[in-house]
């Protein structure tokens, strides 16, 4: 199945269920309704539509006929529109505003040319009668201005009738969308032979996308053409089904839609097919749940609120139990669809799409977290994405985030592909930077160590500290955070730049500058523990006898440089040995009163 096509059939069901309009109307922000009498004379002042108080009132969503797709020319829609077209005013210099509103004028006499229905005539005589200088006589309000209008007759407005809605409106409105000129041929997206979308309509609510919408398909070159085919003829869709796509399309992106969530760049939408489809979304909302307050994106959704309402079911996945043993009211064979879009200019990039059944994403989702897992864990032992992704950017910044990668690392993790290496050279950059070294980083290494090298590694990637791995980047790594021990032992944790401060990013790339370096200068340090504390410094010099034990020196222990798979594993052997230093709860339970580091313990 397509992406378009399975659009089109979510825009079926949710059509039956009356939450999308029917073919040929649109959701759109209506903030005025203007009432007229049988005569065309305005019968109250405009009625505000707005929902909300003081500034924050936002236009209210209202089913209209679909809007005309402009791009620079002027193109009026049916009986509704902004004010410099309905009314010829505007709150700026409005250069064409006058040719706007003829514009509206002129086609609402030729569509509406003959009818006898009161409503339609009632409009009319309002544009025959309006003049733009009536808007300040008649003391309506300025913040009318560059809002969208409908219209309705007074005695049908408090029944929540507008003239749009009349069957005589809805009539016409049927005879010009099927009046075009539209060429025939076989829909792509249903296979059903109708008129083909030249244009189709736009898409709204995409992250960094032009607010007036953008499209996914697209053709207004010539370089675009074949074979004589122009614009929409060149993919064909159907106008039903170009209809249909997009108004599923718009409903999901909205933001209280529960369909939408932002990773990184990428507005992701998702939906499923079957019974089962409202438990399905909840959990795959829950599992990617995104910024807390939006951050530099648009959201609102709380991540700790959103997993809390999953914690359950995303504790189940994490342990690998397969989704149908926990969540019985989940029938098998749930179909779940992943659509991640980026903006492209005035069109859209579909970074992924997937299809599949839940109960496979979800097995391939607990892979996923199996493959973060790193001992000692992170605080949070659900991660979203979000939370993974800063781990990358600068500063821990949504908006320095790299551009297509979460986009990349999300579809290899419902495809159980391997993981973009752009993942693996970020966080890497970040550890050099600022020498932070913690659960997530480190998890996320491991991961596409797992995922993209588990065959050239000697043995798998240990989940915590493991004496008997022979890697050279681990080895390192554990040295490095043994010779920080030493220092700290010696000089205290006041130090103001510890040798990590100093050398992390050095030592992890290029050992040989460095080693030899905190070899001799690990010597004085040993010396001072050794006058305070002699038992504590023989196990630090064992510690580092037993690591340089395991080296080969024919394979040249301090190389020049690290490749990244090894400063991966570098990262991974520091955290271990590090951690190795501060007992757990545990360890402090088992050892009466051993309040002090492990080596001190042996000591």
């Amino acid at each position: 199945m397509s992406m378009l096509t399975a659009l089109v059939g979510a825009y079926d069901r949710m059509l039956e269920r009356g939450e999308v309009p029917p073919f040929g109307y649109s959701q759109e922000k209506i903030s005025f309704l203007v009432s007229l009498t049988r005569d065309g004379r305005p019968a109250i002042a405009p009625v505000d539509l707005r929902e909300g108080t003081g500034r924050k009132r936002l236009p209210r969503m209202m089913a209209v006929p679909r809007p005309e797709k402009r791009t620079s020319g002027i193109a009026p829609n049916y009986l509704w529109d902004k004010t410099s077209y309905v009314l010829g005013l505007t709150a700026g210099a409005g250069k064409r505003t006058g040719q706007e509103h003829s514009a509206f004028v002129a086609s609402h006499r030729e569509w509406l040319a003959g009818t006898q229905d009161p409503g339609l005539t009632a409009l009319l005589a309002f544009l025959d009668w309006w003049r733009p200088e009536m808007f300040a006589d008649l003391d309506w309000p300025e913040e009318m201005k560059d809002q969208n209008i409908v219209f309705a007759l007074e005695e049908e407005r408090l029944r929540g009738l507008c003239l749009h809605d009349r069957p005589a409106a809805r009539r016409i409105w049927e005879r010009l969308q099927a009046g075009g000129t539209a060429s025939q041929a076989v829909c792509l997206a249903t296979g059903t032979v109708g008129p083909v979308a030249r244009l189709h309509p736009a898409i709204k609510g995409v992250w960094g996308a032009q607010s007036s919408g953008a499209s996914i398909v697209s053709f207004n070159l010539d370089a675009f053409t074949s074979y004589g085919h122009e614009q929409g003829d060149n993919a064909p869709v159907s106008e039903a089904a170009a209809f249909a796509y997009v108004a599923a399309l718009n409903r999901f992106l909205e933001r209280d839609s529960g369909h939408r969530i932002q990773v990184g760049d990428a507005s992701t939408v998702f939906w499923a097919d079957g019974s089962g489809a409202a438990v399905a979304e909840a959990v795959f909302s829950g599992i990617f749940a995104e910024a807390p307050g939006g951050a530099a994106m648009d959201s609102a959704v709380d991540e700790n609120v959103e997993a809390a309402k999953v914690g359950t079911i995303l504790d189940k996945i994490r342990q690998g139990l397969p989704v149908d043993e926990f969540r019985p009211d989940l029938p098998q064979g749930v179909r779940f669809h992943v659509l991640g879009l980026a903006p492209n200019a005035a069109r859209l990039s579909v970074r992924f799409y997937v299809e599949d059944e839940f109960a496979v994403l979800a097995e391939r989702y607990a892979r996923h977290i199996a493959r973060l897992r790193v001992e000692p864990p992170a605080r949070d032992a659900a991660p979203s994405m979000w939370r993974l992704l800063i781990e990358t950017a600068t500063l821990r910044k949504s908006e320095n985030i790299r551009p297509n990668l979460a986009g990349e690392w999300m579809r290899a993790i419902l495809t159980d592909a391997p993981y973009p290496l752009t993942l693996m050279s970020s966080v890497l950059e970040r550890l050099r930077a600022d020498g932070d070294v913690n659960a997530l980083r480190v998890g996320i290494l491991k991961s596409v160590l797992i995922r993209n090298f588990a065959k050239t590694l000697k043995g798998e990637v240990p989940v915590s500290l493991d004496l008997d791995c022979r890697e050279p980047g681990y080895l390192l790594g554990r040295l490095f955070a043994v010779y920080e021990q030493v220092q700290t032992a010696a000089l205290g944790r006041n130090v103001n730049a510890t040798i990590k401060d100093k050398y992390y990013g050095a030592a992890s790339s290029q050992p040989r500058k460095v080693f030899a370096h905190l070899a001799s200068g690990s010597m004085p340090h040993l010396s001072r523990i050794g006058k305070q504390r002699p038992g504590h410094r023989v196990v630090l010099e064992r510690a580092i006898a037993d690591i340089m034990e395991v080296m080969s020196p024919g394979d040249d222990p301090f190389p020049a440089h690290l490749p990244d798979r090894q400063q991966s594993l570098f990262a991974l052997g520091y955290y271990h040995q590090r951690n190795a230093f501060f007992p757990s709860k545990s360890d402090k339970t088992d050892k009466t009163g051993a309040a002090e580091p492990a080596g001190e313990d042996a000591a």
